[in-house]
């Protein structure tokens, strides 16, 4: 169930439970916050991205899961990703007053990532960059390589939104996965963010 809150005063806020026979996971978040997050999806690789994409986005968090990680991280990871989208759509009600056009390019020592975001209603991703191999790595003792990508999928399908990503550089697995949801962050904070110049919906279409 997904609860969402756009009182006056209040924030774009928006809370989801999902359970299903292979996770079970709690999201909370509020699109006007600092930035704090508490994060606890039973995979700490994770919870250092998802950490990170909460401070640099300025997007409060709280992430709550648990699931069948003794068989493989995969489920729980995706289950977070698919959770955290219907929450952002949640959250963003009509986008009336955002900026929708988000963008940055993020170093970590020697990875370098760019990410580009459109709240459009139109999920789309297109990710690239990333070197041979890469979807293979296991960092941090539970998180593939390969979920970098899955995640950035089923987060902007459920979110609606376009993202490019972009790895431009990068060699450790670790710096190469955490430069992408640091760029990631950054682009989105801009995208969601209210623009006093903006009056109504910003589309000529007049819906997002």
């Amino acid at each position: 169930m997904t609860e969402n809150s756009q009182q006056p005063g209040q924030g774009r806020t928006a809370r989801l439970e999902r359970a299903t026979s292979e996770s079970s996971v709690l999201v909370e978040i509020n699109l006007d916050g600092t930035g704090v997050s508490e994060i606890d999806t039973s995979v700490p690789f994770y919870d250092h991205m998802l950490t990170a994409l909460s401070k640099h986005s300025l997007i409060d968090m709280k992430v709550k899961a648990t699931g069948d990680t003794h068989i493989d991280a995969h489920h729980t990871v995706e289950d977070v990703a698919i959770s955290l989208g219907e929450v952002l759509r949640e959250a963003l009600g009509n986008k009336a007053g955002i900026r929708r056009f988000g963008e940055a390019t993020v170093p970590l020592d020697e990875a370098l990532a760019n990410a580009v975001v459109d709240v459009s209603g139109r999920p789309y991703l297109v990710h690239s960059g990333e070197p041979a191999g890469q979807e293979y790595h296991l960092i941090g003792g539970h998180f593939t390589g390969s979920l970098t990508r899955h995640v950035f999928e089923a987060i902007t399908l459920h979110a609606q939104i376009c993202l490019h990503m972009t790895l431009i550089a990068g060699r450790d697995p670790h710096h190469i996965v955490e430069a992408q949801f640091k760029a990631f962050a950054r682009a989105l904070r801009s995208a969601v963010e209210k623009d006093p110049r903006v009056t109504g919906i910003p589309s000529t279409k007049g819906l997002l």
